[in-house]
């Protein structure tokens, strides 16, 4: 059985380049940091967790909720084929996830506001016109998105395909990297041209990250998402 099922939806991933030495030091042991054509990426990510359910059971009050998070990417160095995230923060609305999320995964989850706004209202899971995800103890954190063009499965090859292409987690645990599953189909997803992201990334991520707040991302994705699994975690 696996541990979590859920559906992501409305995933928008803003991507920046960034020196790997910014991110080697939070690399998991036992796996490396993974490359895109010679750069090194950090992608803030918004989505909509929905049909949560833990153990096969649903929870009250923990089926439908956002989440926003921080992530890089890497490989195990046991088999570099296995592409895979690591995350600085990931964010939730619900203590409860966070509790379990760093006790059994060991990651880095924090609690705090957050509210999303779809535009128009969401109807059969389909793409969207505007996707907006609002965190921080006055919601003053944003990351919105106007989509406008059609939705495709991205070319193999593309940054697209390496960003939303990913089916392992690690966490840098206390005394152990911990190694995950996600299983999914492959995502439609578009490029984003129109977006808006106000986030004070010193505050939520770090001093080192600040810089992030004044450079452009290399590129914004939007994604439809999907059905989801999560295995327990493993050791590596």
């Amino acid at each position: 059985m696996k541990f979590l099922s859920a559906h992501w939806k409305h995933l928008i991933l803003a991507n920046y380049a960034v020196e790997p030495s910014l991110l080697e030091p939070l690399v998991p042991a036992k796996t490396r940091l993974d490359f895109f054509q010679g750069q090194c990426f950090v992608s803030l990510v918004g989505f909509l967790f929905d049909q949560t359910r833990v153990l096969g059971i649903p929870i009250p009050f923990h089926r439908r909720f956002e989440e926003v998070n921080l992530r890089f990417y890497v490989v195990p160095q046991r088999d570099t084929s296995l592409r895979a995230v690591t995350f600085v923060r990931e964010i939730v609305p619900k203590r409860a996830i966070t509790m379990i999320a760093n006790t059994l995964f060991e990651e880095n989850y924090v609690a705090t506001s957050l509210s999303h706004r779809f535009e128009p209202a969401e109807v059969d899971s389909g793409p969207l016109q505007r996707v907006e995800y609002r965190w921080g103890e006055r919601l003053e954190n944003r990351i919105a998105a106007q989509i406008d063009l059609p939705l495709e499965l991205p070319t193999g090859g593309s940054l697209g395909e390496f960003i939303t292409e990913h089916y392992w987690g690690y966490s840098k645990g206390r005394t152990r990297t911990r190694e995950y599953r996600v299983e999914h189909p492959q995502w439609i997803s578009c490029q984003v041209s129109q977006y808006q992201i106000d986030v004070d990334f010193a505050s939520v991520y770090g001093e080192e990250f600040g810089f992030l707040k004044e450079v452009q991302p290399a590129s914004v994705l939007y994604a439809l998402g999907s059905g989801v699994t999560v295995s327990f975690p493993g050791t590596l």
